[in-house]
């Protein structure tokens, strides 16, 4: 949390007078996922920096950010309710204009609901594949499941793989993920799944589930852990799932595949997996630092947020950056720092992004949701970078075959 806080105070710090005031609403400490917090405070003062080194906003105005951890209560009260009472304070006592940083599908749903019946204009950074269809005031910038999972599977599909051992978490993102992937693989693929679900809050071992696996001989394993961990601490259960496949075997002869994109911290990924976990793959955006296509303000924020940071750019710190400058480009031309001013311009406007031109339109499929194109990447050699991972899928967008990985830890 103090991370993150120190993010915001270094926007507020010079925001001026009359400032543009936006809610970050985002999991800064556990039970949640309070690294989601970190990389969302990030992006968004990434986002405010640009606004004001770029004129500013409504004739020079600055953004200034108002945050709160929406897990301050949780632990007494749930998830739900303590993300909603953060939510109220934004709107209501603090009045800001616009929210960002909500990431769990455990909240999400009840601070949209509230955004949506008092009209506060609310940007949503998680994989929840419907939170802003039929609703006016919730947008989305970053993929949702629906938008990841045909991707996934039809990667493992493409590399022959037809037995898909999988470990998935109880939470609302590990079994939507989960039964998601393993719908659309048994009916589109005929896949097999040996699948086994645990107590996010409880489990801290999965070596007889991960043995069982191993044995019923696999053509792909999913580890479908996240980044909270039973009892706390800062190494999520991907981690610890991973270093157990490792340990009894199953890794890395079986290809592993991620349902989010965690290896894109690469310091942290090989500092934990070691060459055991060489050969990942995980679904993303088609982003990277040397991308050529990337935009004038997509270039920007990517060589800031190296130079600031010392690494690459996580998709999250993305997602809260365009939202945030999006934020800035509607209210110029709403000409008024209303909130229904905002909703406005955010329904009619074209916006510049690092991925080019982007609108929001009431679409069948996406609904205020205009996600980026995705692509599967992969790390082929021990120690390489995110931004020299290799894309191995789709086709089009492939820059390398998957490379399966030798039991050493290293390709082929």
């Amino acid at each position: 949390m103090e991370l993150a806080l120190q993010e915001i105070e270094a926007v507020n710090s010079v925001a001026g007078d009359n400032p543009i005031k936006i809610g970050i609403l985002s999991p800064m400490s556990r039970p949640g996922d309070a690294m989601a917090g970190v990389l969302v405070s990030r992006g968004a003062r990434l986002g405010a920096e640009y606004l004001r080194e770029h004129g500013g906003v409504l004739g020079g105005r600055n953004v200034s950010f108002i945050a709160y951890n929406d897990m301050a209560t949780a632990a007494e009260e749930g998830f739900p309710r303590s993300a909603v009472a953060g939510m109220a304070k934004l709107a209501m006592v603090d009045e800001v204009l616009a929210v960002l940083g909500q990431w769990h599908l455990r909240t999400t749903p009840w601070v949209a609901e509230m955004c949506e019946k008092i009209g506060v204009p609310m940007f949503v950074e998680n994989g929840h594949s419907t939170v802003t269809h039929g609703r006016r005031t919730i947008f989305r910038t970053y993929f949702s499941i629906a938008d990841r999972v045909p991707l996934m599977m039809d990667c493992l599909a493409d590399i022959g793989a037809r037995r898909i051992g999988m470990i998935a978490p109880d939470t609302v993102f590990g079994k939507t993920m989960a039964d998601t992937l393993q719908q659309y693989g048994e009916s589109r693929h005929g896949m097999e799944f040996l699948r086994f679900d645990f107590e996010q809050e409880v489990a801290l071992d999965w070596r007889e589930q991960l043995r069982q696996i191993k044995q019923w001989q696999p053509d792909a394993f999913i580890n479908g852990g996240l980044n909270v961990v039973a009892g706390g601490g800062p190494v999520g259960n991907s981690y610890h799932i991973l270093q157990q496949a490792i340990e009894i075997g199953l890794l890395p002869a079986v290809p592993m595949m991620v349902t989010f994109g965690f290896p894109m911290r690469s310091q942290d990924y090989w500092r934990m997996a070691g060459a055991g976990g060489n050969g990942v793959m995980w679904p993303a955006t088609k982003f990277r630092p040397s991308w050529s296509e990337m935009t004038p303000i997509g270039r920007w924020f990517t060589d800031r947020f190296m130079q600031r940071y010392g690494f690459a750019p996580p998709d999250t710190c993305l997602s809260a950056f365009t939202d945030v400058t999006i934020i800035g480009q509607a209210l110029q031309v709403a000409g008024t720092d209303s909130r229904e001013g905002l909703l406005d311009a955010l329904e009619s406007t074209e916006f510049d992004t690092w991925r080019g031109p982007l609108r929001f339109e009431r679409g069948a499929e996406h609904w205020h949701h205009n996600p980026p194109e995705l692509v599967v990447m992969q790390y082929q050699t021990v120690g390489q970078t995110f931004d020299d991972a290799a894309i191995i899928y789709p086709p089009a967008l492939a820059d390398s075959k998957f490379r399966p990985s030798t039991v050493d830890g290293e390709l082929p």
